[in-house]
């Protein structure tokens, strides 16, 4: 019988990214945002546009895709899709999902892309405005659980406490994506350096994260086309291979009152062992890694779950040293990731690690075979990816 698993029967071929700006700084509205990412991965991987037939998003994307099917004059579709869940735990989901559809046939050149305009739609960052609570949030926010941040610090500071891990861990995570956005003429952050001493005299939003321990608020669209390593021959770059995409939810993890038997967990706990499983390699092969950052916390427990250190190890692990590019035992987040280069929900890490298997990101992993990619910690479900040259 075959191995129940898509491994190696389809690829990236396209990634295209707007520019980013601030939130409320596009000039253009999300749904133009979304088009502009989308012809320009087409472009990138050498189609034409009439090619596509599919779209995947997660997140609640607000960009129909057959309204952009419409706008981008396609003659049909056969393929559309939106992962579970409102915040980034969806983005390797998506790709995930696109490339099921690829390898069923449902499709051949399917998009997977995140598009946001929060000058347009409102900050995602902010507690709700409304007088009225609803479902989640209707569980936490007579308590004054209001925002992101407080909801996430909770999970963290059990984690670092069961671990006795201390906030080094948290600063490192922070510094080396500061670190590679400066490298990153796309990243918001490109100019603008972090050291440790800003770190550490930068305001707390809610203990244990400081102001440069969340992630940015911002506007933008990023895209990438997914097809099988067959047609990605004719077309204009190296394929990045799509070893595995795995996606869930752990034991009672979407249990809305915070009252999950395990709770200091990034939630990846089933889905990092399948992942490799799936991959059919270990945590050691990866040489490079995107994990999204919603907040610096998420990633340290992220990094636990998917193997590369254990919890009792985070704190000789988690060093600048450890995830900085060029020298690093693993870099993270080399375009800069949510906190330095642009939150477009994750999205632009995955163009990321495509990036390192070509060989051209502006931080560049030598010879990169394995680059994997971390969707979501702390929310339900998430999803991971794993690229190979």
């Amino acid at each position: 019988m075959a191995e129940p698993t898509i491994r190696d029967k389809t690829a990236i071929v396209g990634i295209g990214e707007t520019r980013y700006y601030k939130r409320g700084a596009a000039p253009t509205p999300e749904f133009q945002l979304a088009l502009e990412a989308i012809l320009l991965a087409i472009e990138d991987a050498g189609l034409k546009v009439e090619d596509i037939d599919g779209f995947a998003s997660y997140s609640n994307d607000r960009n129909d895709p057959t309204r952009l099917a419409a706008a981008l004059g396609l003659p049909s579709i056969g393929f559309s899709n939106m992962f579970w869940g409102g915040g980034g735990g969806g983005g390797s989901g998506a790709v995930g999902n696109a490339a099921a559809a690829v390898a069923a046939g449902y499709a051949k050149y399917v998009v997977a892309y995140r598009s946001l305009a929060q000058g347009q739609f409102g900050r995602f960052g902010q507690g709700s405005q409304s007088k009225v609570t609803i479902y989640p949030m209707s569980y936490t926010q007579p308590y004054g659980l209001l925002s992101p941040a407080q909801s996430f610090a909770m999970r963290v500071h059990r984690f670092m406490y069961d671990h006795s891990i201390g906030h080094d861990a948290l600063a490192a995570i922070s510094l080396a994506s500061y670190h590679h956005a400066q490298f990153n003429p796309r990243a918001v952050m490109y100019g603008r350096p972090l050291s440790r001493e800003d770190y550490d005299n930068s305001r707390w939003i809610v203990e244990p994260f400081r102001l440069f321990d969340c992630c940015q608020e911002n506007d933008g669209a990023a895209a990438v086309v997914i097809t099988t390593p067959e047609r990605a021959r004719d077309l204009k770059h190296k394929p990045a291979i799509i070893m595995a995409a795995a996606q869930g939810s752990f034991f009672r993890q979407g249990a809305a009152a915070h009252n999950a038997p395990d709770y200091g967990t990034s939630n990846f706990k089933g889905v990092a062992p399948l992942l490799y499983q799936l991959a059919g390699i270990e945590p050691k092969d990866v040489q490079v890694a995107q994990v999204y950052e919603n907040f610096t916390g998420g990633v340290l427990m992220s990094l636990v779950e998917h193997g590369f250190c254990s919890p009792d190890e985070a704190n000789e692990f988690c060093t600048v040293e450890n995830l900085t590019w060029p020298n690093g035992k693993l870099p993270i987040n080399t375009s800069g990731g949510n906190l330095a280069e642009c939150y477009m929900h994750g999205l632009e890490l995955i163009t990321e690690a495509v990036r390192q298997i070509r060989g051209t990101s502006t931080c560049q992993v030598p010879n990169c075979q394995i680059s994997l990619v971390a969707s979501g910690p702390m929310v339900s479900p998430v999803s991971s990816l794993i690229l190979r040259a």
